[in-house]
């Protein structure tokens, strides 16, 4: 997966995005990041998503408007319009390959974490697909039932959930046990007749509803990051993807919890060498993508210099084995807008995150450092009139 193009499609005007190992999308809320990402996947799975539509007994036949109302949501089928053009590493994709049939050799390549995660997770336990609405969008779906699956056939025969020594590596899973859960475990008990996740901590067991914000927020999250990494599982398979979509990876959490979420996509490109693509409103992923490529184009490719942004302090720990050849990775970050006379959205590659770029939008980080801009340079100008 190299780059996509697409043109007068929904909000979107003009997008153009060139892959790297780590992409960053950034922009405000209805920006069109989403759209684009679920594009993305439609256009890599199509044959892989008609197959599973057709298998839950969706009546799509040959009707274009159908399957942009499953695959979107209800009422999304005008999405796409006439002018609309989209393409994925040179080949033009149109709306008449949507309803042909699905070649069923065709595996799944692209993993999607939806934003709207929570909403998989039905009090303690994922919902399968036909259990949502149908204004729910078909990524939403797919998540949970893959969720659902992996969580009764893929992960062995176990009750307890985390920590889970064969899932993550060790200083991953002391990580987010330290910054997320605490030394709670998570478990599957029976409660009215169905196995649900449940947080047994200080004698209590709590059910899911009761979880802090981002431990709920969290959780589908871990079991993506499960589904993807620990040994091979016949219900997903982990080997037959390439590239993994997150959208808002940050959701809920504190900053020290983000960073733990950061090492692990880190690990996800390292280890099992998926594209990864994410979507954030978290100035903590381009601190790092700043930081990164700002030592790699000055030639600074001294592994201690991202230990230390790690705050690791042994080069032979696990840890720092993983991010050993981090330097021949390419992160790329790109700024989601829209027009200010046509309110269309369009893209601006703003790799560099160059803070003395004359472009604000580069300088400002798609908007992200903003609000840190002003406020130390209003402290700066009212320190200078107190002197005075």
């Amino acid at each position: 997966m190299n780059y996509l193009k697409i043109k007068n499609f929904g909000p979107i005007d003009d997008i153009s995005i060139d892959f790297g190992d780590l992409t960053i999308l950034v922009g405000a809320q209805a920006s069109g990041k989403s759209i684009t990402l679920e594009t993305l996947k439609l256009v890599v799975d199509r044959d892989n998503i008609i197959n599973t539509l057709d298998r839950y007994n969706y009546i799509i036949g040959h009707d274009t408007n159908k399957i942009l109302n499953v695959y979107y949501g209800e009422g999304m089928s005008s999405i796409w319009k006439k002018t609309s053009h989209i393409e994925y590493d040179g080949n033009i994709f149109h709306i008449k390959q949507l309803p042909k049939n699905a070649n069923e050799l065709n595996d799944e390549t692209l993993f999607y974490v939806p934003a709207q995660r929570i909403l998989s997770i039905s009090d303690g336990r994922p919902k399968n697909f036909m259990e949502f609405d149908n204004s729910s969008p078909y990524i939403l779906r797919s998540f949970s039932e893959t969720l659902r699956l992996f969580m009764q056939h893929g992960m062995g025969n176990t009750d307890v959930i985390f920590p889970m020594r064969n899932r993550l590596k060790g200083f991953l899973r002391h990580s987010f046990n330290k910054s997320i859960f605490h030394d709670a475990k998570i478990m599957m008990e029976e409660r009215s007749g169905q196995k649900k996740m449940i947080l047994r901590v200080d004698d209590m067991s709590i059910p899911f509803m009761s979880w802090s914000a981002g431990q709920k927020e969290f959780m589908p999250l871990l079991l993506a990051f499960y589904c993807l990494s620990g040994p091979p599982s016949k219900v997903v398979k982990k080997e037959k993807f390439k590239y993994v979509v997150i959208e808002e990876p940050e959701m809920g959490l504190h900053p020290k919890a983000i960073i733990s979420v950061l090492l692990q996509i880190l690990e996800l490109i390292q280890n099992n060498e998926y594209k990864v693509i994410i979507s954030t409103h978290s100035p903590i992923f381009l601190e790092f993508a700043w930081a990164f490529n700002f030592m790699k184009e000055n030639g600074i490719k001294d592994k201690n210099a991202i230990y230390e942004i790690f705050g690791i302090t042994s080069t032979t720990s696990p840890v720092g084995e993983m991010l050993k050849d981090i330097f021949c990775k390419d992160i790329r970050t790109y700024y989601f807008s829209r027009n200010d006379k046509s309110s269309k959205v369009v893209s601006h590659d703003i790799s560099s995150l160059d803070v003395m770029d004359e472009n604000r939008i580069i300088s400002e980080w798609g908007g992200l450092s903003e609000f840190s801009t002003k406020v130390s340079e209003v402290v700066s100008k009212y320190s200078t009139y107190g002197e005075n």
